[in-house]
């Protein structure tokens, strides 16, 4: 490369940079990499006893889910049907005993799980005795609740006393709720027609139940929504001392039943980010991602002593004075299976799934699919994405970087046997920009840059994954 072209390289870079200081900050989430859109089915099957070989088993990451909900809420892009006739649920824990026993057969025998979420949908859409059997699966694969950490999703109208007991007995350290809104009227414009009294009465049994973690899951930039109503949101949540919370922008998705509205909304939708952000942080929480907040005290990763007191109250099978592993609940690191339709599965190399669809026919679609398909398929992967070294690397780069502990320049040299900065030039324009600080030792984002982060991750993807994700057809 001539020094003409470096220096219109250095000055396109530098552009680009200074374009995610004006244009909008909100352009997607970025929660994994690849994104699901970039994924294609293979041209030919891979086996995934030779898949996992190659892999670490000592401390896999088991995600279960659940793609069912009581309503499909007007924002969501989640894979979940609402309200499946009845004996739909019966059928898929079937399939998912079936996918289990295929998944655990392919793995070596002496693999083992340090973490399990249960997700969705909504997990608690369940009966009872389906989700028994749920949890037995997880014991079968030999994720048990009583040694390694345990999440899992629920929703107001879902969960009740008898589904929490359940859960706390298996051993669940985490309760995460989705809430959006703790005024009716506000959640019910979100396309979430749920009743104050039941988000109360969820929130009481969580609580009365003692489970280490409780997250909350709010959304700000609703329409009509003013700071003011936002705030006293947050400020109802803080009541419930949740141990953890996150705080999500208000996204118009296709085919999602808000997706008819346009508008432009970055100024509500930031000044709510900023004065949740200063508040909690004002209030004994830490910043995680821009995302993300944790409460510096009772169930926090900062105080891994409280786990013991916490499980003697549940009467669980714990040693006293032998806390479980700190939770560490990021399901997109390398080492994750996946079972269930909609689930996503990551090696080193290859991220791999069922398709994807929003809209309600393509995701039935997909899931009749499932449920028909012959036990001996599920020991093999068809559909996915493979990882080029330089995608792996950009991978770590963007999970690395979106998180306020930034990105470890030493962890990253001995990955992948050069300073990140020799493979990423481009963090150079990004520091100038004022929106990453950078040290010998980390990257991290300034808080200009984790204001912007949904829109400092999808610049960071690379060509050939904005081209397939471009080009994928979103039924």
């Amino acid at each position: 490369m001539s020094n003409t072209d470096s220096s219109n390289t250095a000055v396109s870079r530098t552009h680009q940079a200074e374009h995610l200081l004006t244009d909008s900050p909100y352009q997607g989430y970025t929660y994994s990499y690849p994104h699901k859109t970039a994924y294609r089915f293979f041209e030919q099957p891979v086996a995934l006893s030779d898949l996992w070989a190659t892999e670490n088993q000592s401390s896999l990451f088991l995600y279960l889910h659940v793609p069912f909900c009581e309503h499909r809420c007007g924002f969501c892009n989640l894979f979940t049907q609402a309200n499946p006739e009845e004996g739909l649920t019966q059928r898929y824990i079937r399939q998912i005993t079936e996918e289990a026993a295929q998944v655990r057969q392919a793995l070596d025998s002496n693999a083992t799980f340090g973490q399990l979420a249960i997700g969705g949908g909504t997990p608690t859409f369940l009966s009872v005795r389906e989700l028994e059997s749920l949890l037995k699966i997880c014991r079968t694969m030999g994720a048990d609740g009583r040694s390694i950490p345990v999440s899992v999703e629920v929703s107001p109208a879902t969960v009740d006393a008898e589904k929490l007991k359940l859960l706390a007995d298996f051993g669940t350290d985490r309760v995460s709720i989705g809430i959006q809104s703790f005024n009716e009227a506000e959640a019910h414009r979100l396309g979430r027609p749920q009743k104050q009294a039941d988000v109360m009465n969820a929130l009481s049994e969580i609580r009365r139940h003692d489970f280490p973690i409780l997250n909350l899951d709010l959304i700000y930039g609703g329409e009509g929504q003013s700071t003011e109503q936002w705030m006293a949101c947050v400020q109802e949540a803080l009541t419930w001392k949740p141990e953890e919370l996150y705080l999500y922008p208000l996204y118009v998705r296709p085919l999602t039943g808000l997706g008819r509205l346009e508008r432009s909304w970055d100024d509500q939708r930031l000044e709510a980010y900023r004065a949740a952000r200063e508040f909690l942080l004002a209030s004994g929480y830490e910043q995680i991602s821009m995302r993300m907040f944790r409460r510096l005290s009772r169930g926090s990763l900062r105080d891994p002593a409280s786990f013991p007191e916490s499980n003697q109250n549940n009467n669980r099978v714990v040693i006293p004075n032998t806390p479980k592993p700190t939770p560490q609940y990021r399901c997109q690191s390398d080492g994750m299976i996946g079972l269930g339709c909609g689930a996503r599965s990551y090696t080193t190399s290859l991220h791999y799934s069922t398709e994807f669809a929003v809209g309600r026919q393509g995701v039935r679609s997909i899931l009749l699919d499932y449920l028909n398909r012959p036990p001996e398929s599920f020991s093999m992967a068809r559909y996915g994405i493979r990882l080029s070294i330089e995608e792996q690397r950009r991978r770590f780069l963007i999970l690395g970087l979106l998180q306020t502990s930034g990105l470890d320049r030493s962890e990253y040299h001995n990955r992948f046997g050069s300073d990140v900065l020799e493979h990423f030039s481009e963090l150079n324009a990004l520091n100038e920009a004022g929106l990453t600080k950078t040290s010998r030792e980390i990257i991290c984002l300034t808080q200009l840059g984790l204001e912007r982060s949904d829109a400092l991750g999808p610049r960071l993807y690379s060509q050939p994954v904005q081209s397939l994700m471009k080009d994928f057809d979103l039924q």
